[in-house]
């Protein structure tokens, strides 16, 4: 039986292909279950600034069990937001530990202070705006979880 360089090189390439998967795959799960526990002061944080903000990055990588995470914590000025209400795949919490403001979740807009906590499930329109006279400040943690499939975009909606 004589098999075509096409099929040849299909099967090659495509063996290829899954090596080099697998071979990522295991070394990201090996460099996950290899991440030590940490503390993490905040003058050591990724600072990223915008209008009235600053966001404080502490975490953005896998760990044992999410891919990928990201944990942070915004400031946010009077009247300001980071970014306009939007939707992702990614599960998210949002806990205000300062200031007023408002959650807008599916459209809806709720009052926010300190000790208030969002979720936010994969799709779901979701933001906080500081309408206060200080700052608000909030943390959150978003990520997907491993071994549970990523969640498609509804049909007609757009990502942010």
């Amino acid at each position: 039986m004589k098999i075509s360089e096409t099929i040849k090189h299909t099967v090659v390439t495509t063996f290829v292909a899954l090596t080099a998967i697998a071979t990522a795959a295991t070394f990201t799960y090996a460099r996950a279950e290899n991440t030590p526990s940490f503390v993490l002061p905040q003058d050591k944080a990724v600072v990223d600034k915008g209008d009235g903000w600053i966001f404080y990055q502490y975490f953005n990588d896998e760990t044992v069990g999410t891919s990928p995470s990201l944990v942070g914590m915004a400031v946010i000025q009077a009247d300001k937001e980071i970014h306009p209400p939007h939707k992702h795949s990614d599960e998210e919490f949002l806990l205000v530990t300062q200031g007023t403001g408002e959650w807008n979740v599916k459209g809806k807009v709720f009052k926010a202070k300190a000790g208030d906590l969002l979720y936010a499930a994969p799709w779901d329109g979701h933001g906080v705006k500081n309408t206060g006279e200080e700052d608000l400040v909030f943390v959150v943690f978003k990520w997907q979880s491993k071994g549970v499939p990523v969640m498609n975009k509804p049909e007609g909606e757009e990502a942010n």
